[in-house]
């Protein structure tokens, strides 16, 4: 497998601007943007105007860049009602784990939080072995 170093630019930009993003927030309102508490309490507390406003930004890129034809990955084929599963479990995940990958791994890290720390062991333990198993396991 080759380097790609297009790949690896994609990368960097996208990390530069979730990091300018996550720290405009912080600058902003002074919480932190872990995109599962952002999502989420948008429906369950009193609405505020700033959560909203980040989730349709977040929906707004999307589709500018593929208005834009900027290179995105290939479409996943799995099944729709597979991925409405994995979704849900992820939600379920991120409520129980009190913070998804954005919160703990980009901001929670960068605050030195020892849960966050913790919390991002376990996700990448769990994405290794996951790996591992629908590669040499059988699965999908």
């Amino acid at each position: 497998m080759a380097f790609d170093t297009s790949a690896a630019l994609y990368a960097l930009e996208g990390g530069a601007l979730i990091g300018l993003a996550a720290g405009g927030l912080y600058l902003t309102t002074g919480r932190i943007a872990g995109i599962s508490g952002i999502f989420g309490d948008s429906f369950l507390r009193t609405p505020q105007a700033w959560r909203w406003l980040f989730v349709a930004g977040l929906v707004l890129a999307g589709l500018g860049a593929r208005l834009l034809r900027y290179p995105l990955p290939e479409a996943i084929g799995s099944p729709t009602g597979l991925l409405v599963i994995s979704g849900l479990l992820v939600g379920f995940g991120t409520r129980l784990g009190n913070g998804c990958t954005s919160g703990h791994g980009v901001c929670g890290l960068a605050r030195l939080s020892v849960r966050s720390l913790v919390a991002v062991v376990i996700f990448m333990a769990t994405a290794g072995l996951t790996v591992w198993i629908v590669r040499h396991g059988g699965g999908a």
